[in-house]
């Protein structure tokens, strides 16, 4: 974890050295729609919420990098038996995105932005929760890539955005996240699959 942070750090330190007329930042938050993608199809959606400080390190006048750092709530459920029963898993994750973006001005109004690029995410904390004739229980997960362990804490993946930004800074957003990492420490695959959408200001 201070390994991933401090590399976070050296990181947003040398955008400066590369942006072109000057840093910018923004912050932006919203709703997820997470849920896993597994060996037979996928499990059902879940609703979280996700909130993500970034950098804007111009590069060109279209594009620029856009590292930062996001707080993001995974996950996803699945029915058991004949779906009288449910198994639901939540993770909160802080990930690390670095996104190459492109700017489309729209006159004097603002511009379309549409981004893509890899992040790196670890698993915080996380809570199976199990409902069984109408008996619930819930349990932490327990991160690790051991036999006796449920989750793997470090994902990989692919993170793509679009939305719109205007003069004043207000800006929709919506996202992807497609994980590469099989989060399975043992048998089968989950991988993450995360729609987002939400509201933002950048300056």
């Amino acid at each position: 974890m201070k390994k991933l942070l401090l590399s976070a750090a050296i990181l947003f330190g040398s955008m400066g050295a590369f942006a072109q007329g000057g840093l910018g930042y923004g912050l932006r938050a919203g709703v997820n729609i997470p849920k896993y993608s597994m060996d037979n199809g996928s499990t059902k959606s879940i609703t979280g919420f996700f909130v993500t400080g970034y950098l804007d390190a111009p590069i060109s006048p279209t594009f620029s990098i856009q590292p930062g750092l996001s707080l993001q709530n995974k996950g996803g459920k699945e029915s058991i038996g004949e779906g009288s029963s449910e198994n639901k898993v939540t993770v909160m994750s802080l990930d690390i995105p670095v996104n190459l973006v492109a700017k489309f001005p729209t006159g004097a109004s603002g511009n379309f932005f549409v981004g893509a690029g890899p992040y790196v995410g670890f698993g915080l904390s996380g809570k199976t929760k199990q409902t069984l004739a109408g008996v619930t229980t819930e349990d932490d997960i327990k991160f690790g890539s051991g036999s006796g362990d449920q989750m793997k804490r470090t994902d990989f993946g692919v993170n793509f955005l679009a939305g719109y930004q205007l003069t004043n800074g207000f800006q929709i957003n919506a996202g992807y996240g497609l994980g590469l990492t099989n989060l399975s420490p043992n048998v089968g695959s989950a991988k993450n699959r995360v729609w987002s959408v939400g509201i933002g200001f950048g300056l």
